[in-house]
């Protein structure tokens, strides 16, 4: 099992921050678009090789984000049509998602199997998260997973901001 930290910078306004190991080590690199249509996060390994990308898509009625791991995508969150509170499903093949992942307190599943799990850590500066990986095949899409589900947490909480100015 590994264990990984990822800590956004608070006031970056690209979306730039790291996935670190439990010594601290730089192990991926996110980057997020700035002010680009669509809006995108990549993410890279040690070697700066991409090895993942997330890509808001433009013109739909309600928003949707893509998850493409080495070049295939495997999975896709989107906002579901409802009156009261925002509801998201996330689609993809064998990969299923338990807990409150809006709160980011969830376990991430592969064919009925525990392959991870993601805890928000609370009292600290900016959005952190422990990822505990179970299956190291795996690792890419969690990360991926938990970067997404971040990506559609901000793009919600700034449509809120902007509806209520």
């Amino acid at each position: 099992m590994r264990q990984l930290y990822i800590k956004q910078k608070v006031f970056s306004l690209s979306g730039k921050f790291t996935v670190k190991d439990q010594q601290e080590k730089d192990i991926y690199y996110v980057e997020g678009s700035f002010m680009q249509v669509p809006k995108t996060f990549s993410i890279r390994n040690a070697a700066r090789d991409e090895v993942a990308l997330i890509t808001k898509k433009v013109f739909s009625f309600l928003p949707k984000f893509f998850v493409e791991v080495n070049g295939r995508e495997v999975l896709t969150i989107k906002k579901e049509f409802s009156f009261l509170k925002a509801r998201y499903s996330i689609d993809a093949a064998g990969i299923e998602v338990h807990g409150n992942w809006w709160d980011m307190d969830f376990q991430v599943l592969q064919h009925g199997k525990i392959v991870g799990k993601v805890v928000k850590e609370w009292f600290t500066w900016g959005d952190s998260y422990k990822v505990q990986v179970m299956d190291e095949e795996m690792e890419t899409i969690i990360i991926a997973l938990v970067v997404a589900i971040d990506c559609v947490k901000a793009d919600q909480a700034a449509a809120s901001s902007a509806a209520s100015n």
